[in-house]
């Protein structure tokens, strides 16, 4: 492989700043919805007594579970030694940076009274999978802003193995966190299944890559430089066996629930009359989120064309937010047996009943505005620091290539 130089994100257009300000504007707008809904009360919102995690923690797991997903990248280098990947890994941590700090906002703002972050933070309830995450996520910024370290410093490089398998460790764990909030969770049907931890690790590379080969391939065009077709095939081959993960996760996990008699209840709501749950988990989970991308990943015609791997990112993402929307929303929906093999005569509380949920212009505001922190964050960090390589063309990232 040829000595890869950086450099940051030079002779900056019109274009750029546009960007920017498009960023910097829905920034502002998730800012004041936030406000609006802490003012107002959550009242305004579509959330209620049996909905409590609306569609802004649709974005902000999305982001986290993204986040891990994204740094992946940078371990297929450092960890499993392959020096094609060595070129991607300082935009790949910068990148599990972003969205991970994009998420947390989204989160923080989505609890009504940020404030209350400060009574999390000093008093821990060891019991709770929340308490742990604290530590999971304050813990992945510092491993991953080492890393980025070990990375960057030259003379720091030969330390940039053991602290990438470090990185990639806690990522996995962090991962774990984040589907274990779902899987420890015993009151819902749609959760409490230990099946939910590794699908989520499986969820985050795929929706992790998918973003990152968008943020490549914008940042590489727009400061006009090479982006070869040996790491671009890679790393669509890549994105479509980690969509493949994915697709035999699900099926296992709704196996598993079809097994257990007690769950038919949610398997049927999901998988055939929830309504827009329904609609959501066959058309924009499945069909829009993994069979399209999928057959465009792996079909070695449609896969050459830049534009339909571009689009089949934006699905792979589309259809991200589709799953989490039917596992946060719709597991919540799905009414709670409040008493297992027992009937109920009658009571006030919704017994019974599927919880209805709209999500409000602010809550879409706000979750929309994680994305553009974690693309804000992105753009002016290239802008500054040299993230990415001068050129990926195949003579230069290619350790095998050979001249004509």
């Amino acid at each position: 492989m040829a000595n890869i130089h950086y450099r940051p994100f030079e002779g900056c257009t019109t274009g750029f700043y546009g960007v920017l300000a498009v960023l910097a504007g829905v920034l502002l707008a998730a800012l004041g919805a936030a406000w609006y809904m802490e003012h107002n009360g959550h009242w305004v919102t579509g959330m209620t007594n049996q909905v409590i995690w609306g569609t802004p923690h649709v974005f902000a797991v999305f982001l986290i579970v993204a986040a891990s997903g994204a740094l992946n990248v940078a371990s297929i280098s450092s960890v499993f030694g392959r020096a094609l990947y060595k070129p991607l890994s300082r935009l790949s941590g910068l990148l599990a940076v972003a969205l991970l700090a994009g998420g947390l906002m989204v989160l923080v703002l989505d609890l009504g009274r940020p404030d209350r972050l400060i009574v999390a933070m000093t008093y821990y309830n060891f019991k709770s999978i929340f308490a742990w995450n604290i530590f999971l996520y304050v813990g992945f910024f510092a491993v991953v802003i080492v890393y980025l370290w070990m990375m960057m410093e030259r003379k720091m490089n030969v330390y940039s193995k053991p602290v990438g398998l470090f990185a990639f460790t806690w990522r996995l764990i962090l991962t774990t966190g984040t589907g274990s909030i779902f899987g420890f969770l015993v009151a819902r049907d749609a959760y409490n299944s230990a099946v939910l931890a590794p699908m989520f690790i499986v969820f985050s590379f795929a929706y992790g890559l998918a973003i990152y080969l968008l943020v490549l391939m914008a940042a590489m065009k727009g400061s006009g430089r090479d982006l070869g077709d040996v790491v671009f095939t890679r790393l669509r081959r890549l994105l479509g066996v980690f969509i493949a993960g994915s697709f035999y996760f699900v099926l296992v996990y709704h196996l598993t629930n079809l097994y257990i008699a007690q769950r038919h209840g949610i398997e049927e709501f999901i998988l055939l009359n929830g309504g827009i749950y329904t609609q959501m988990f066959w058309i924009g989970q499945m069909l829009v989120g993994g069979l399209i991308p999928m057959v465009i990943c792996f079909h070695n015609g449609l896969g050459r064309s830049r534009a339909l791997v571009t689009l089949a990112c934006l699905l792979v993402v589309i259809g991200g937010l589709a799953q989490m929307y039917v596992t946060i929303i719709g597991g919540q929906a799905f009414p709670m047996q409040l008493l297992p093999d027992k009937t109920l005569v009658s009571s006030g509380f919704f017994d019974g009943v599927v919880a209805s949920y709209r999500p409000s212009l602010p809550e879409i505001l706000l979750g929309v505005g994680g994305v553009a922190i974690a693309l804000l964050l992105t753009a002016v960090a290239v802008r500054a620091l040299p993230f990415l390589p001068e050129s990926l063309a195949d003579a230069v990232a290619d350790p095998h290539h050979k001249a004509a």
